[in-house]
């Protein structure tokens, strides 16, 4: 990822440069394509995508003159730069089914549910999750295996499932923010000259702050807000005890899939790997076929436990269900190419420039533009990598630290996704996580890391504690004497 160059302003040849107007021209059009195609027609994003993906190449046809090729060439850079996110996606609706049939979500929610009550099962889950991601480095990992076992627990439990899915996501994102094993940790340190340790570090104290007060949340709201009454245990553990076989063999898919990942290897051999162990367990654990393990992975599971709320907890769509999932994904990622390769993510940072009056004021003001190019670009890489590399310079000139600039593209482009119904982990959590999520907004509102990361972010950077505060401070005054 961090091969990645993208456009600077000056990188643009004068003749085909938008103007900040023409560059807000498609933004505009793109919010208020989702805003009504989504918010209020009510459709699914495939279409208010396309739309604006329609008026994206168009505009740079005929008002950037870009040829038709240019523009194909754009979008294809966006696929090229998210494909990472396009083969996980194939991958782990594999693995949910095959972990399913194998028993390991099944035993994991047996034994969750045994072990936890309904007042801490919200800050529970969140730490967990926060932990599994710091050990493996992957958000999305960590919630398409433990986040799905999790969704199932709550149900069990009476906690609302746009609760649970909030408090999985948070803790996920906050634990691999701080890991050394995560992509984009590694990629916002490698596109700022960052040594990785350091960027780390620089991140501490903010995402302590966020993820604590995170969990402080999730704790109120299961003591107020989450009922032992509306516990439903035994009619969820009996029938996975009766139709599952939850030894401890059941358990050997999550032990290969984290154990390499904690070993330094790759999401995607992790997860193949999980998913032939899930076979393997399905074979030998729960008596399948060989056809029938491998049919799981294609076509996905249909228990018949004989209780409908186990079979709707635990029925999977398999590879196949993951085409709706994937077809978001692919017209997000062709928009976010169009919007990069045309200059327009990098004239609106270039006009952003000129807001700033501060060291703290950049920092903020990177953060920003993170989040922007997040949501435009529906991809948590080129929100690290555009401002990241575009705003270098600046930096420089207010002489900010390189972990100064790490730390703010990360702070708020990394945890920001889930927060845009059409970005390529919102569409992924929400997917993964179960029919009762129809984008990320239905849990959006509890998903609190992903409000409080940049929040902090921006208090401390206009606060100033935000960025490395004596070298700026002594560069600001040397350039005002200037």
């Amino acid at each position: 990822m961090s091969e990645f160059t993208p456009l600077t302003y000056d990188d643009i040849d004068e003749a085909l440069r938008p103007s900040l107007r023409e560059a807000l021209v498609p933004v505009l059009a793109v919010v208020v394509f989702l805003g009504v195609g989504s918010g209020y027609l009510e459709l699914a994003p495939h279409a208010p995508l396309l739309w604006s993906i329609v008026f994206a190449g168009l505009f740079a046809r005929y008002r950037l003159a870009y040829d038709w090729e240019g523009v194909y060439d754009a979008a294809a850079s966006g696929l090229r730069m998210g494909l990472q996110a396009i083969l996980i996606l194939f991958v782990i609706y594999g693995l949910i089914a095959t972990w399913t049939s194998a028993g390991t979500i099944p035993g994991l929610m047996y034994y969750g549910l045994d072990a936890l009550s309904p007042t801490v099962f919200l800050p529970v889950t969140a730490v967990l999750a926060a932990l599994v991601a710091f050990a493996i480095g992957s958000s999305w990992t960590t919630v398409g295996t433990l986040g799905v076992a999790f969704i199932g627990i709550g149900n069990g439990l009476g906690v609302s499932p746009a609760m649970t899915a909030g408090a999985i996501v948070s803790g996920a994102y906050a634990g691999d923010k701080q890991s050394p094993l995560s992509d984009t940790t590694n990629l916002a340190a490698a596109v700022t000259n960052t040594n990785l340790y350091e960027h780390i570090n620089a991140m501490r104290t903010g995402t302590a702050i966020a993820f604590g007060l995170s969990v402080v949340a999730y704790a109120v709201l299961g003591v107020f807000a989450v009922s032992d009454s509306g516990a439903d245990v035994a009619a969820i553990s009996g029938p996975l005890a009766e139709s599952y076989a939850l030894g401890a063999l059941v358990f050997l898919p999550l032990v290969v899939t984290f154990g390499l990942a904690i070993r330094g290897y790759p999401p995607l051999p992790s997860l193949v790997a999980g998913i032939f162990a899930g076979a393997f367990t399905t074979i030998v654990a729960q008596g399948a076929s060989f056809t029938f393990a491998w049919d799981v992975f294609l076509n996905g599971t249909s228990p018949a436990t004989g209780s409908e709320l186990v079979n709707g907890l635990l029925t999977t769509g398999g590879v196949s269900g993951s085409a709706w999932t994937i077809a978001v994904v692919v017209a997000a990622l062709a928009l976010g190419g169009i919007l990069e390769r045309t200059g327009i993510l990098a004239t609106l940072a270039h006009h952003l420039t000129n807001a700033v009056w501060s060291p703290g004021s950049l920092v903020a003001g990177t953060g920003a533009a993170a989040m922007v190019t997040n949501a435009f670009s529906a991809q948590q890489y080129m929100s690290i990598v555009v401002p990241g590399m575009s705003l270098r310079n600046l930096y420089e000139e207010y002489g900010l630290e390189e972990r100064d600039l790490s730390r703010a593209v990360e702070a708020a482009g990394t945890p920001t996704g889930p927060l845009f119904p059409w970005h390529a982990g919102a569409v992924y959590m929400a997917g993964v996580l179960g029919p009762a999520f129809a984008t990320s907004w239905d849990f959006a509102a509890f998903y609190f890391f992903g409000f409080l990361s940049p929040l902090v972010l921006f208090a401390m950077a206009l606060s100033g504690h935000g960025y490395t505060q004596n070298r700026a401070e002594a560069d600001s005054a040397a350039l005002a004497d200037d």
